[in-house]
């Protein structure tokens, strides 16, 4: 398996089985000319089996942090490690970049991602709600 960082939107086009649908051409390419966003793909023979996303995040008084945006592996290669390895590998660009740590949020009933996430090395700090806008809905 490898790991690599997308910078081509054709590559993510390619990969679009591993997105929760199609993904959507001006975000995909605004998304990889943006600064601090990282998009890697896991490759097994030259198949991409694995996606993560990030998205470096900047406060006055807290400095860098890395969210994870998204993780997702093939149904066929799942509790393989891939998506542990992704993890890993986004949190040493999170290093590398000066980030103080990363986080990311799932469901509380979601083991499988729960299961990834702690073989990554993340530990839990605390349940949270989340409150979400729908921000086209509520514009009609």
């Amino acid at each position: 398996m490898r790991i690599d960082r997308i910078v081509d939107a054709a590559e993510v086009h390619a990969a679009a089985d591993l997105f929760d649908g199609p993904p959507l051409t001006e975000a995909t390419e605004r998304f990889l000319a943006t600064a601090g966003h990282h998009l890697l793909l896991a490759y097994e023979d030259d198949r991409a089996v694995g996606m993560i996303t990030g998205v470096e995040m900047t406060h006055p008084d807290k400095g860098t942090e890395m969210f994870v945006y998204e993780l997702s592996v093939v149904p066929e290669a799942r509790k393989r490690g891939i998506g542990s390895a992704l993890v890993i590998e986004l949190a040493a660009i999170a290093r590398r970049n000066g980030c103080y740590g990363m986080w990311v949020g799932t469901e509380p009933d979601n083991e499988a991602a729960l299961a990834t996430y702690r073989r990554a090395g993340a530990d839990e700090e605390a349940a949270f709600t989340l409150l979400n806008w729908d921000l086209i809905r509520s514009a009609k």
